[in-house]
């Protein structure tokens, strides 16, 4: 399991701040979520601390070191997956494929062994391919491995997208609204499905979710960003209870 920890994060676009002086800790384990109106900075944190977008200033720390100036490529080695806002899968490739991607930052084998096809490149893809299908098993989406992935309806593509975070065996997972247009019966499935994440692979999952529901039901604490200011934090009945959260995003949704 990761903590992550952001302090002081303040990040211009355009002479547009998108945030100031943002503060997060996330412990251990914990399900995170982090909400707010359009335009908040909500996904502007999650790619400040993935490596996206570098901070102007403040620190993303992982397990009590500084992430800051690394590639999302070496922040993803330390342990931590992401999921976009829009699905982001592969045309003409299948749900198994999908999900191989997301090892080829720790597949060995050089373009030279693979033009060859030597054995050990044959034994790595199909440790790739188990693998794949284990974390499909895990989102119950293993009976679509050989379909192509984009034919799949949004809220499969979701989970296809979970998967294929999972399957590099993070530490801690990014999700940016990963229920967003899913009828009531997938919410509950995608609930589901991040209490097992956390309970039987030990993941950290920091969120971010317009989906009222399943941010009140599934997050042990909330994070409320409003114009690029952090405007409140604490569990679901403290962020429910504050008034500059119900004035500035929550009022009527509160029940959604």
């Amino acid at each position: 399991m990761s903590k992550l920890r952001a302090t002081d994060i303040s990040i211009s676009f355009g002479g547009l701040k998108a945030l100031d002086s943002v503060g997060i800790d996330v412990e251990a384990g914990e399900i995170r979520g982090i909400i707010g109106p359009n335009g908040a900075g909500k996904t502007t944190l999650l790619n400040v601390i993935c490596g996206i977008d570098p901070p102007d200033t403040g620190t993303v720390w992982l397990d009590g070191e500084s992430i800051n100036g690394l590639k999302t490529s070496q922040i993803a080695d330390r342990g931590i997956g992401r999921t976009f806002q829009t699905t982001k899968l592969f045309k003409g490739m299948t749900v198994l494929e999908n999900v191989m991607t997301g090892l080829h930052g720790k597949m060995r084998a050089n373009p030279l062994a693979a033009a060859f096809s030597f054995r050990s490149v044959l034994r790595e893809e199909a440790g790739a391919a188990r693998r794949a299908r284990e974390v499909l098993e895990f989102v119950r989406m293993l009976e679509f491995a050989d379909e192509e992935a984009t034919s799949l309806s949004f809220g499969q593509q979701r989970l296809v997208e979970i998967a294929r975070a999972l399957v590099s065996e993070p530490e801690g997972l990014l999700l940016d609204e990963p229920a967003v247009g899913l009828s009531l019966t997938r919410v509950t499935e995608v609930d589901e499905l991040l209490r097992r994440i956390r309970l039987e692979r030990g993941v950290t999952i920091l969120m971010i979710e317009h989906v009222i529901r399943l941010v009140m039901g599934v997050c042990d604490r909330i994070t409320v960003l409003n114009g690029g200011r952090k405007i409140a934090d604490g569990t679901a009945d403290e962020v429910m209870a504050d008034a500059e959260v119900a004035e500035a995003y929550l009022g009527a949704e509160l029940d959604a």
